[in-house]
């Protein structure tokens, strides 16, 4: 895998400018597209933003210059009408921020799924990012089937026995309604002792959407660090979406210094856009 001292070491060679084949023989992955065919972009997840407000918010991403948002409810309750769901999204529209889903929002009732396929429809969003029960995914269904809105089920790693990793969300959705997808969170799938790269691959028809972070180690216990501190190997990761020709968003969720973590966040954006400038 590509550690941030090997990344910087090839950038300095000019190596990484030069061609790459060389970056990617290792992970035995030939690059397939340069940085003006990439068909992503990047995002922020609300989580990162969960002990900061909403003008926080818009005054980090607008200094990072991203403009693609999933908002968390913390930010916009469940609960909201319309007239507060307005405001809230007003906000961001006033900054040039495109709030694409909500999310991470959690069904345990079918009440909880009536709820959130309102509010997203409120929200003016085609997508939620979410984790319902497995008993409801039935339920689920039918509620993709009326709303025309799709689901991105969210991998959540070891901690919890609810869709671990992208295999279990495909055993589960694979025979649904395909407007029902995974949202592949890269750090819960290397913490689960996955490649995410090779999920990212082998699921590539339900890949909805994209958490991008690092982690420190491939185990449980592992815990997010900045992109490029960490062991998660991004430059298979780009080429991988690459290939598989991926048109969502890559949206970053920093849980590490939640109370200031704009530096983190600039280093972990500055990370990954300087991968896909690279390679």
């Amino acid at each position: 895998m590509k550690s941030r001292r090997q990344f910087f070491k090839l950038a300095g060679t000019g190596i990484l400018a030069a061609g790459v084949s060389s970056v990617y023989a290792s992970s035995g992955i030939s690059a397939v597209a340069r940085k003006s065919e990439d068909l992503f972009t990047l995002g922020i997840a609300g989580y990162t933003f969960k002990e900061v407000t909403v003008e926080k918010s818009i005054e980090m991403m607008k200094k990072i210059n991203v403009t693609n948002l999933s908002i968390k409810d913390f930010h916009m309750p469940m609960n909201s009408t319309q007239e507060q769901i307005n405001s809230v999204l007003n906000k961001f529209k006033a900054a040039g921020i495109n709030v694409y889903t909500v999310g991470v929002v959690y069904m345990k009732t079918e009440e909880s799924v009536d709820q959130a396929f309102e509010y997203a429809k409120m929200a003016g969003v085609k997508m939620i990012v979410g984790a319902p029960e497995y008993k409801l995914l039935p339920y689920v269904e039918k509620k993709i089937k009326t709303y025309d809105i799709k689901l991105a089920i969210h991998n959540h790693g070891p901690d919890n026995p609810l869709y671990p990793n992208a295999t279990d969300i495909w055993d589960h959705v694979k025979d649904l309604d395909p407007r029902i997808g995974i949202c592949i969170d890269i750090g819960h799938t290397t913490r689960d002792g996955e490649d995410p790269s090779v999920d990212i691959k082998r699921y590539s028809k339900r890949i909805f959407d994209l958490h991008i972070k690092d982690v420190d180690k491939p185990l449980k216990e592992g815990k997010t660090v900045e992109i490029g501190r960490g062991m998660i190997d991004i430059p298979k990761v780009i080429a991988t979406l690459r290939k598989i020709k991926y048109s969502g968003k890559c949206s970053l969720e920093f849980e590490k210094d939640m109370s200031d973590p704009l530096p983190g966040i600039c280093e972990s954006i500055g990370y990954f856009k300087g991968v896909m400038a690279c390679v």
